[in-house]
């Protein structure tokens, strides 16, 4: 999943893609190297991010998706109803909501009457407020409980459990201690049953271990996605989308002893 931020405020790559036609040739990019998704997203959810009003978002993602749409399966990265609404109808076929229906109750009823996939996301609080303090009992158990939670209320509404991917939300009011819990017992997150969406690229809680600035972050991002891969994740959300690649191309032929059908070579080699 290849990360289309198209806001003057996001963290990583915020500005750079804020004119539609920069952030449609982008998303082409991020397609050609190997992105099965791309995630279109128009309202940071960085720490400490403001909100953006519906017709801003509105302004900025719209024609966006609709530039991508047929180049790639496109999502839209949002927690508005009104927004997911037009984003389907512009050509979208994914909702990436951060507040696992929780920022907008109607969300739930549209991906149900739409018959489309979500992702529905743990988050502590809101951007404002997720990295003030943080604090859990077990940050798995509790991380698991609420997707559990979540999925449930999402199949009242009329989803079907089928259309459902869970993301544990990775830098989303969490320690630096979270995050690499979180990581290391993600399996106990894939044992829900649900595809795991795991984003973990260019975070700040990489920095701090490695020293590295955002722009070289690709590498750790990398090792990361491999630990999910092993530990049951199957969707990896992403900046660097070929070093993402080759780093679960080779992990993947190595759990599995032979070439993914994803790798670009097509038979084994000797050497």
């Amino acid at each position: 999943m290849g990360v289309v931020n198209v806001t003057p405020d996001s963290f990583s790559d915020g500005g750079r893609f804020l004119d539609a036609a920069a952030a449609v040739e982008h998303g082409r990019e991020l397609a050609a190297q190997g992105a099965a998704i791309l995630d279109v997203g128009g309202e940071s959810t960085r720490p400490g991010a403001d909100p953006v009003s519906l017709e801003e978002e509105l302004r900025r993602v719209l024609p966006v998706v609709e530039g991508l749409a047929g180049v790639a399966r496109v999502s839209i990265d949002t927690s508005k109803t009104a927004v997911a609404a037009a984003a389907l109808d512009a050509g979208a076929d994914y909702v990436n909501d951060v507040t696992a229906f929780r920022g907008d109750a109607a969300l739930a009823g549209l991906v149900a009457e739409r018959g489309v996939d979500c992702c529905l996301m743990h988050m502590l609080g809101t951007p404002r407020t997720m990295q003030d303090d943080p604090r859990y009992d077990d940050v798995v158990a509790d991380v698991k409980a609420f997707l559990e939670a979540r999925m449930a209320y999402a199949v009242g509404e009329g989803v079907a459990e089928a259309q459902i991917m869970l993301d544990p939300g990775i830098g989303f009011g969490k320690t630096v201690e979270h995050n690499l819990e979180l990581i290391r017992r993600l399996d106990e997150i894939a044992a829900l049953g649900r595809p795991v969406v795991f984003g973990v690229s260019r975070k700040s809680f990489l920095g701090k271990l490695t020293g590295r600035e955002l722009g070289e972050r690709a590498v750790a991002t990398a090792a990361a996605n491999v630990l999910a891969l092993e530990r049951g994740a199957t969707v990896f959300r992403v900046h660097d989308v070929p070093e993402t690649l080759d780093a679960l191309t080779v992990a993947a032929a190595s759990l599995a002893g032979r070439w993914p059908v994803t790798s670009p070579r097509t038979t084994t080699t000797t050497t």
